[in-house]
């Protein structure tokens, strides 16, 4: 499909259109930014990285590190936002910024990876939680959620709407229990020191500090969910921003503040490896009984995270499907104005992920696999500004051009650790975008809607 002009009568009817959908408030886009981001990552990742980084002042700034990068990632999606509004995210941005066919690609990882594989990673996890509740299957936990959840979306906008709104509630409160019992609880005996000392100190500068951070960089996907759904928000030059720069500072002291009562709850030993955390910290916390209450709290957390990724992510694919025409089919909505299909495949694959039971390695190539799309969309802002200098930008990120440059150097160092610690992820990620390619190759050109590739190609 060719590029449609920025004038053409066909565009002004598209704007309508995506006007008259609009129904996502700046609460409900908060929401799903901060529902995106808080879930699998924070309840599972800590043990893995404390089984390389064995001090608590290291681990922390691992979380600072990963909110600050988050942020300057937010601040350069904001002025994209801001500066090229339609949903889609980084397949509209890169469309846009460099050329159709890199949007196409992106595009692709949004349907393959993007959000399936993460909906999965929620999944297994939630499985793994309810697993140290009951005498249950976490696949089978899993592969249920992952049905029971599309149900509410698939059934009606407004019906998906609210079950996301009640879901983050329930979320915020369980976690707001969870910290304030255990900030003021006593530290138990093996449990790392958060200040700082010298070994934390030196641990800051040591390969499993590094190799860490692809675990923190997951942990932190979702800081840019409100650029997939422009289209669907309320006034969005001025919500998207406000949601994705708020959303992000709210979790950053949100992961600081849990992993501080994660660290000071449960002692190293059994910290070391384990993914189910929060059930274990709890368990240190309440009590027996009341670690099983708080885990089954838990899981409405991960549910929350859940419900988060499928309302958000068929709206991708469903821009998708308006632009290319072999993915045509992925752009019909229902009479309710809900994208089925787009939910359907999304689902599918994420059931997929489920297939291989393997949360370490489905993290790793999807945290690489994203990694490097937010890389190239994060350097888009850079090259916006040189290319298109007059387009209006109603939000600029401050301190240009430090927190695009210090986002893109962080990936990178992540992206490079992967590839030496994990080349089997790395391999795979590339095979994903081949099949991408190929895909291009044999479809008509490709294009993005709402205007000519800005910076050509």
């Amino acid at each position: 499909m060719c590029p449609v002009a920025a004038d053409a009568p066909g565009v002004h009817a598209a704007e309508g259109a995506r006007a008259s959908r609009r129904f996502i408030g700046y609460p409900t886009a908060l929401a799903i930014v901060v529902a995106n981001m808080v879930g699998t990552g924070v309840f599972t990742t800590l043990g893995l990285q404390a089984a390389g980084v064995g001090e608590g002042f290291a681990l922390l700034s691992l979380w600072a590190l990963g909110g600050l990068v988050a942020l300057c990632g937010a601040l350069s999606y904001a002025e994209l936002a801001a500066a090229l509004p339609r949903s889609g995210g980084e397949y509209h941005f890169l469309s846009r910024i460099f050329h159709p066919a890199l949007g196409y690609l992106a595009g692709w990882i949004s349907v393959t990876v993007g959000f399936a594989a993460p909906v999965g990673l929620a999944a297994m996890a939630l499985g793994r939680y309810a697993a140290t509740l009951w005498p249950v299957s976490p696949r089978l936990v899993a592969v249920a959620s992952v049905l029971g959840v599309g149900l509410f979306h698939l059934v009606d906008l407004q019906l998906g709407k609210g079950f996301q709104n009640l879901v983050t509630l329930v979320k915020v409160a369980v976690i707001g229990v969870f910290l304030a019992v255990g900030l003021m609880a006593a530290p138990v005996p093996g449990g790392l020191p958060l200040l700082p000392s010298a070994a934390g100190l030196e641990a800051l500068v040591t390969p499993a500090f590094g190799w860490s951070l692809v675990y923190v960089s997951y942990a932190y996907c979702g800081w840019n969910a409100a650029a997939y759904l422009i289209d669907e928000v309320k006034d969005p030059l001025r919500t998207v921003p406000r949601a994705l720069i708020q959303g992000t500072l709210v979790v950053t002291l949100l992961y600081l503040l849990l992993n501080g009562v994660f660290l000071r709850t449960v002692p190293n030993a059994e910290l070391r490896g384990t993914l189910e955390v929060g059930a274990l910290s709890a368990r240190y916390l309440f009590g027996a009984e009341g670690g099983r209450i708080m885990a089954g709290a838990l899981c409405l957390v991960l549910l929350s995270t859940l419900s988060a990724m499928i309302l958000a992510g068929p709206r991708i694919l469903q821009v998708i499907g308006e632009d290319v025409a072999p993915l045509r089919f992925l752009a019909l909505r229902s009479r309710r104005g809900v994208p089925v299909r787009a939910i359907a495949l999304q689902q599918g694959l994420a059931l997929a992920f489920i297939a291989t039971d393997s949360f370490e390695g489905v993290l790793t190539y999807a945290g690489f696999t994203l990694n490097l799309c937010a890389l190239l969309t994060v350097l888009g802002v850079i090259r916006l500004r040189r290319r298109a200098p007059d387009l209006p930008r109603p939000f600029r990120v401050p301190l240009y051009p430090l927190p695009p440059l210090l986002f893109a150097g962080v990936s990178a160092v992540a992206l490079v650790l992967v590839l030496w610690e994990r080349p089997w992820a790395v391999l795979a990620s590339l095979l994903t975008l081949g099949a991408g390619g190929l895909l291009i190759a044999r479809s008509p050109t490709p294009g993005a809607r709402g205007g000519e590739g800005t910076g050509g190609g």
